[in-house]
């Protein structure tokens, strides 16, 4: 399994801080592509047993966050390059609304959460942490639903991120300065209370940040291809 471990688990609600606690290691990237992930070595790590792991990893394959190899292999799905176009359609549609919601719904305090977030997410840049700048630059495009109280849109982003969080982590750290100069531009926009240019700047985002993940994927389909040839 992957080299990351959790921390040992209470145990109230154990199902659900199980499935909780796995899905955002998936979200924030914490596990490689094509990663093989185990019942045991989960449990182990959340100082749980196998139970609630196998029913949250039962949960994540129902999200296609994860798939089943065999009855003993579970992995990390490799996303295809058909897969991200149509969920980066998806998600420019639904973070379009959010950002737009947010314009018209923010507080000083949404607004101070949003400038600290980008704050953050600069020094982690500047530092060369890419784990961190990750964390904080989901939590950014999450901000934005919670800002805008789309509850049911950030349901849906969860479930889309759980796809794509691993696959932004593995890019993330090739898109520079792609991956965050367009939250200067939402923020402004959110400021303003201007809707339409929140929805543009982060549907920028979005597509600007995403082309190195595009590259990538075009390059492994072009591997792929050539070892089939």
């Amino acid at each position: 399994m992957a080299s990351f471990s959790f921390e040992a688990l209470e145990r109230e609600n154990l199902g659900e801080t199980v499935y909780a606690r796995v899905a955002e290691a998936l979200i924030k990237g914490r596990f490689a592509p094509d990663a093989r992930l185990t019942i045991r070595d989960l449990a182990q790590s959340l100082g749980t047993s196998v139970t609630p792991v196998r029913d949250a990893i039962l949960r994540l394959i129902q999200d296609e966050a994860l798939v089943q190899k065999s009855a003993r292999e579970v992995r990390v799905p490799i996303i295809t390059l058909e897969r991200y176009r149509e969920i980066r359609q998806i998600r420019l549609k639904l973070e379009g609304l959010a950002a737009r919601e947010a314009a018209l719904k923010a507080t000083a305090r949404d607004i101070e959460r949003l400038r600290d977030l980008i704050a953050r997410n600069e020094r982690a840049i500047a530092d060369r942490n890419w784990t961190e700048g990750l964390e904080l630059n989901q939590t950014f495009h999450f901000a934005l639903a919670d800002i805008g109280d789309m509850v049911v849109l950030r349901g849906i982003l969860n479930r889309l991120w759980l796809q794509m969080g691993p696959l932004i982590a593995e890019s993330y750290h090739e898109g520079g300065r792609a991956m965050i100069d367009n939250h200067h531009a939402v923020l402004a926009a959110v400021e303003k209370k201007d809707a339409d240019a929140a929805e543009r700047a982060i549907i920028a985002d979005i597509t600007e940040g995403g082309n190195v993940i595009l590259e990538r994927l075009l390059s492994r389909r072009a591997a792929d291809t050539a070892k089939a040839g």
